[in-house]
């Protein structure tokens, strides 16, 4: 699910943020990727998709509503939109059963409609709120960036989503300010 909330690039960049789930498609095509549906179900969401676009764009809309609301409540301490998260939540599960799956229960939805995609996606973020290693959360401290991570390292002292990418940028940046502070200095 973390990689749902990274659906944006430059999250903090103001006008340089990129949304990556630009149409229905798209995040139909995240849950495939995601293993959220399988590869039957998207063919049928496609298909309902192509008979209601404005249906389709809806839910495209809800499900980045939902991702925002995730986002606000893990990284801004939000009680609102934890509160809409858990309202999104209710519905979710209201169109689905719990079934015994081997050894563990999980929800099955009942049918296959536009709103599958979001419902398994709420689901999947109210688990992420629930994790026990939250503490671990991180988000990049590239002032633009605003990607998250789980910050696996031993130390828990990870800086950036990517050394090689933000990581490199910032500490060139770093060394560039210092070169021309010495540079001014008499």
């Amino acid at each position: 699910m973390l990689d749902l909330v990274n659906t944006v690039a430059w999250r903090l960049g103001g006008p340089e943020r990129v949304e990556s789930l630009k149409t229905f498609s798209d995040v139909v095509e995240w849950c495939v990727e995601s293993d959220l549906i399988s590869a039957g179900e998207a063919a049928a969401l496609h298909d309902l998709a192509g008979r209601d676009g404005a249906g389709a764009e809806r839910e495209r809309e809800r499900v980045i509503e939902a991702r925002e609301r995730a986002y606000g409540a893990l990284f801004d301490g939000n009680p609102e939109a934890a509160a809409d998260l858990a309202s999104m939540y209710r519905a979710a599960i209201a169109t689905a059963d719990l079934v015994r799956a081997g050894d563990r229960w999980q929800w099955q939805d009942r049918e296959t409609d536009l709103c599958l995609p979001r419902n398994r996606i709420v689901r999947g973020l109210v688990a992420l709120t629930q994790r026990d290693d939250l503490d671990r959360l991180h988000q990049c401290e590239d002032a633009t960036c605003g990607w998250v991570y789980l910050d696996t390292s031993p130390r828990r002292n990870r800086r950036w989503c990517n050394t090689k990418d933000c990581g490199d940028r910032n500490r060139a940046r770093a060394y560039y300010a210092r070169q021309k502070a010495k540079s001014h200095q008499p």
